[in-house]
C-alpha cells in the first residue's frame, strides 16, 4: 500500500512539475509578445470583484476555471489608457455582468474622465444586462447586434421565507437580536416581509434606481420619466429597432461590421486583423524608469477586504472571497510596522459576518489609525460587520449607492425537538452543573452519524443568557461606532437598529464623511499624510495560482486521510465538534 501511494504521489508531482514548466514558458512568451493596439478592450461582462482572481491555471486548462475581473485593474487600465498617446479609444464589450452598482458607478466615472482626453468610447453588445448598460451608457455610441437584447426593468429584491418549511420539518428557530430593521432572520422565522424591512428596502431601492436613472439620463439625453416608462415595458423582449427609437442605443450591426467600423475609426484597413489591447497588456507596460521612481516614493497601502467576515477559516478556491480575521490582523500589523507606508486606504466590500471576527479586525484598524492615517473606502456593501471593521478609520469615503449601516446584531439557535420526536429519538445524560449539558443534545441520523442541529429548545435560563450576550454585543458595536464617528451612543442607536442606508444618506446622518470612489479615498489619504507623490502597494498579497492549487490538493489529501483513520462517522463527529467550538452566536449579517 505504501509503495502504491508513493508511486501515485510521484506521478502527480512530475505531472504538475511538467505542467508548471509549460505554463511558465507560455507566460514568458506571452509577455514578450504583448499586443500593440490603439484600442483598449474593457469587458463589462462576467464577474467583477475588487481584485482580479483566476482559478488555478491547471484547472483552467481542463475547462473548469472562472476568471473574476478586478475592479482595481479596470480602473487602472482606463487611467493609463487616458495618458497613453498610442491609445485612441476604448471598446466596451458589454454583456451580462455580475457586480455591485457602486463598482459599476466607479467604472462609469473613470470612463467619463477618460473621455475628457478627447478619445472615443464605443460599446457593443449582444445581450446587455441592466447593470452593464448603466456602465456602457457613458459611451459615445452604443451598438447592438440586430437580434440582440437589452434589459431595462428597474430594481427589485425577492427573498424566500422558510418558516413554513421548518414547521413541516419540525424545526423551531429561536431568535436573539437587537435591531428593529435587522431583517435577515425573517427568512427563517416569517412567511413574508415585515413592515420595517419593506420600509428600508423601498427606501434604498428607490435611491439606487434614482441614481442609475440620473446617470443614464445625463449620458443619453433621455428624461428620467421616459426611462421609467421604458422600464415598465420591460424591454428585454422588445424589437431592437424600438431601442433606437427610444434613444437607448445608436445603431444595430453584426460584430464583423462593428469591427470594420472600429478599423475605420483608428485608420486600419479592412483587410487587416484588428487586435485589442487587454487590461493586462496595458497594466504590464511599466517602464524601468517608472519602477525605479515608484520604489523611491512613499507608499499608500490599499488593503482590500471583500466577502463574508470569518474567524480563522481560510478562503477556499471554490468559494466566494472571505475576510479572515486571523489574516487581516496579521496584515494590518505588518502595514503598521512598515515605515515606507505613510497612509492606508481600507477598501471594504462586505455585507458582514461574525461579530467576534469583526471586532478583532476593528481593533487592528483602530490601532493602525493612531499611527498613520487610515481612510475607509466603501464598495457596493459596507453593512453590519462591513461597517464595524471600518468605523475605526480616520475618515470614511463611500459611493452614493453603497449599502451601509445595518448596525445591529442577531443570533439564531435552531431546535429539532419535533423532528427528533417524529424520528423516535430520545436523549439521556448526566452533568455536574446546571448548564453542563448546554448544546450537547444534538440530533443525528442513525447509520449516517452526521450531527444536524440541537434536539431540544433552549431553557428559559439559557434563552435569557443568550439574549444578554447578544445585547452586550450590540452595545459593543454601538460603542465602537460612536467612538469612531465621535457621536453619542444614543444618537447612533437612533440611526442603528439594523437599518440599512445608502452612501448618500449615510453622509447626511454622519456615518460617512465624503462621497466618492477609491480614487477619492486615495486623495484624502494623501492629504492626511501630506503626500504629493506616492506609490501604491496592495494587500493582502495575492497567492500564486499554483500555491493556491496545491493548498487545495493537500487539504483534500488531509481530509481523506482523516476519513481513512477515523472512519466516516468519526470524521463527521470531529467536524461537528470543530463547528460547535468555533460557533459565534452573535452574527451580524445583511444580505440583499
Amino acid at each position: 500500500m505504501l509503495g502504491t501511494f508513493s508511486a501515485a504521489y510521484l506521478m502527480l508531482f512530475f505531472f504538475f512539475a511538467f505542467l508548471f514548466a509549460m505554463l511558465i514558458s507560455s507566460g514568458i512568451s506571452a509577455k514578450r509578445t504583448s499586443v500593440d493596439s490603439p484600442i483598449l478592450r474593457i469587458d463589462l461582462s462576467g464577474i467583477i470583484t475588487e481584485r482580479e482572481n483566476y482559478d488555478p491555471l491547471p484547472i483552467k486548462i481542463f475547462g473548469l476555471g472562472v476568471r473574476k475581473q478586478g475592479l482595481s485593474d479596470i480602473l487602472e487600465a482606463i487611467k493609463k489608457a487616458k495618458d497613453d498617446r498610442k491609445v485612441k479609444g476604448i471598446y466596451l464589450n458589454v454583456g451580462v455582468v455580475q457586480t455591485g452598482i457602486a463598482s459599476m458607478q466607479e467604472i462609469r466615472d473613470a470612463l467619463i474622465d477618460f473621455k475628457e482626453s478627447g478619445k472615443f468610447v464605443i460599446a457593443y453588445g449582444e445581450v446587455i444586462s441592466q447593470r452593464s448598460y448603466y456602465g456602457a451608457s457613458v459611451a459615445d455610441k452604443i451598438i447592438l447586434n440586430p437580434i440582440g437584447m437589452l434589459e431595462l426593468k428597474g430594481l427589485g429584491t425577492m427573498q424566500q421565507y422558510n418558516k413554513g418549511v421548518f414547521e413541516k420539518m419540525g424545526i423551531e428557530m429561536q431568535v436573539f437580536k437587537v435591531g428593529t430593521y435587522k431583517s435577515y432572520i425573517e427568512t427563517f422565522t416569517e412567511n413574508k416581509m415585515s413592515d420595517y424591512d419593506r420600509k428600508q428596502k423601498s427606501a434604498y431601492l428607490t435611491t439606487l434606481w434614482k441614481e442609475m436613472l440620473n446617470g443614464i439620463s445625463e449620458s443619453r439625453g433621455i428624461s428620467t420619466d421616459s426611462l421609467n416608462r421604458y422600464a415598465d415595458e420591460y424591454l428585454l423582449f422588445s424589437a431592437p429597432e424600438s431601442l433606437i427609437k427610444y434613444g437607448l442605443i445608436d445603431s444595430l450591426a453584426y460584430r464583423i461590421d462593428f469591427e470594420n467600423l472600429l478599423k475605420e475609426m483608428v485608420g486600419i484597413k479592412k483587410d487587416k486583423d484588428l487586435k485589442f489591447l487587454k487590461t493586462s497588456d496595458i497594466l504590464s507596460t511599466k517602464s524601468l524608469t517608472e519602477t525605479m521612481r515608484s520604489s523611491r516614493l512613499n507608499k499608500i497601502a490599499v488593503l482590500y477586504a471583500e466577502g463574508s467576515i470569518t474567524g480563522d477559516v481560510e478562503e477556499s478556491l471554490y468559494s466566494d472571497p472571505v475576510i479572515t480575521a486571523k489574516t487581516y490582523v496579521r496584515t494590518l500589523k505588518k502595514i503598521q510596522e512598515d515605515s515606507t507606508i505613510k497612509a492606508v486606504v481600507f477598501r471594504v466590500n462586505s455585507s458582514g459576518g461574525s461579530a467576534y471576527a469583526s471586532d478583532q479586525i476593528w481593533h487592528s484598524v483602530r490601532e493602525l489609525s493612531k499611527v498613520k492615517p487610515v481612510v475607509a473606502s466603501f464598495g457596493s456593501y459596507a453593512a453590519s460587520g462591513g461597517y464595524y471593521i471600518a468605523c475605526g478609520a480616520n475618515k470614511i469615503v463611500s459611493s452614493p449607492v453603497t449599502l451601509t449601516g445595518s448596525i445591529g446584531i442577531f443570533g439564531l439557535f435552531p431546535s429539532g425537538e419535533k423532528l427528533a420526536n417524529r424520528m423516535g429519538a430520545s436523549y439521556d445524560g448526566i452533568g455536574t452543573n446546571e448548564n453542563s449539558l448546554f448544546a450537547q443534545q444534538i440530533l443525528s441520523i442513525p447509520f449516517l452519524g452526521a450531527g444536524i442541529l440541537p434536539a431540544r429548545p433552549l431553557s428559559e435560563n439559557e434563552h435569557a443568557m443568550l439574549q444578554v450576550y447578544v445585547e452586550r454585543g450590540y452595545d459593543t458595536f454601538l460603542t465602537r461606532c460612536a467612538e469612531g464617528r465621535s457621536v453619542s451612543k444614543d444618537a447612533l442607536d437612533a440611526i442603528g437598529q439594523g437599518r440599512v442606508w445608502t452612501g448618500a444618506q449615510a453622509v447626511d446622518i454622519g456615518l460617512v464623511d465624503t462621497l466618492g470612489g477609491i480614487e477619492t479615498a486615495l486623495k484624502v489619504a494623501a492629504e492626511l499624510a501630506n503626500l504629493e507623490n506616492y506609490a501604491i502597494e496592495e494587500f493582502p498579497k495575492q497567492k500564486d495560482p499554483f500555491e493556491k492549487f496545491f493548498e487545495e490538493i493537500f487539504a483534500h489529501a488531509k481530509s481523506n486521510s482523516l476519513k481513512f483513520i477515523l472512519g466516516k462517522d468519526g470524521y463527521e463527529t470531529r467536524r461537528l465538534l470543530n463547528a460547535v467550538s468555533n460557533y459565534d452566536f452573535r452574527q451580524a449579517i445583511f444580505l440583499d
